[in-house]
């Protein structure tokens, strides 16, 4: 073999591994740009499903599509368009789900009495609270509209007492606004531990886009004890009397 055969078989030799080598970027590239499309075209699936859910105020369901397509797709178009209105329906979903959570806090009753109908309107404390040393129980608030007894407010407590006869007043306070005195009376009865609030229109009318209503009240077991109240979500349509 001559010397010039010599010197091209070992340029082929140097040659086809640099070949292979670029036959394998290629392939690698053209494979991700294939992976890419692919992630692109489902990103842009998601992303409809997405902007389907917002067209109809869909908030919670437009941010779960928005969280899986983010998750899985993050790098891709679609998800920088879709993440650039997700803090938006994030924060209206979470408007949505704060907005059930405080109407299923309170509840709703009627009742055929004497005379008529009774409606009634009920919330427990968002905290249990120790009124007379033997632990933490449930404090409710209830409106009602009696057909012969008209409409009254009061507090009812699991056990203890008030320490409010034959009067005394409750501070209530509004979000974090100054303190309100209010007359409030504990009758002298057994069927509930009872303390009417005498005001009741007034206390009703705090409620009206408040989030929150606090009554503190003095208990026979000596001091005063805050119950705190959640009620943004009252619908005013179930005590329509009222106003």
């Amino acid at each position: 073999m001559t010397s010039r055969h010599l010197l091209a078989t070992a340029l082929l030799a140097t040659l086809l591994p640099l070949t292979a080598c670029q036959d394998r970027e290629a392939q690698a590239a053209a494979q991700a740009q294939a992976q890419a499309a692919a992630a692109e075209t489902q990103a842009e699936a998601g992303e409809r499903d997405f902007e389907a859910a917002v067209a109809v105020e869909n908030w919670a369901l437009a941010k779960a599509q928005a969280d899986v397509l983010l998750a899985r797709y993050p790098d891709t178009a679609a998800a920088e368009r879709v993440r650039a209105k997700f803090d938006d329906v994030a924060a209206k979903g979470e408007a949505v789900r704060e907005t059930a959570r405080t109407q299923a806090l309170w509840t709703y009753n009627t009742a055929n009495v004497e005379g008529g109908e009774q409606l009634s309107a009920a919330i427990y404390a968002k905290d249990n609270i120790d009124v007379d040393g033997t632990g933490a129980k449930r404090v409710q608030l209830i409106f009602r509209d009696h057909p012969s007894w008209g409409r009254s407010s009061y507090l009812v407590l699991q056990t203890g007492d008030f320490d409010c006869y034959p009067s005394c007043r409750v501070n209530v306070r509004v979000d974090d606004g100054e303190p309100r005195r209010m007359a409030a009376n504990r009758p002298q009865t057994d069927e509930a531990i009872a303390m009417f609030i005498d005001d009741e229109r007034a206390l009703w009318r705090l409620l009206d886009g408040a989030k929150t209503v606090s009554i503190e009240f003095p208990v026979k077991a000596g001091g005063t004890r805050t119950a705190v109240f959640e009620v943004a979500g009252l619908d005013r349509a179930k005590m329509p009397k009222w106003g």
